[in-house]
């Protein structure tokens, strides 16, 4: 199970972000959750100082960037 969160206020990015995400996923065939952040509190104890930001598994990936399904796939993949 993948445990993927997106950081984030609640803008456009963010909810594209999301989607990507989800997208990424389901093409690889992974169980997982997803979780949006909007606490800022919450998004700054993971290091996150521009969003939108992805964390999977506990782990920052990205920040300030809307990535396409592909990145995020190749990051699944890692």
């Amino acid at each position: 199970m993948v445990t993927m969160q997106i950081l984030g206020t609640g803008c456009q990015k963010c909810s594209d972000l999301a989607k990507n995400a989800e997208e990424a996923a389901t093409q690889l065939g992974l169980e997982y959750t997803l979780e949006k952040v909007t606490d800022l509190n919450k998004i700054v104890t993971f290091g996150c100082m521009t969003t939108p930001g992805l964390v999977i598994d506990g782990q920052l990936v990205s920040q300030g960037k809307l990535l396409k399904p592909d990145q995020v796939r190749a990051l699944l993949e890692k």
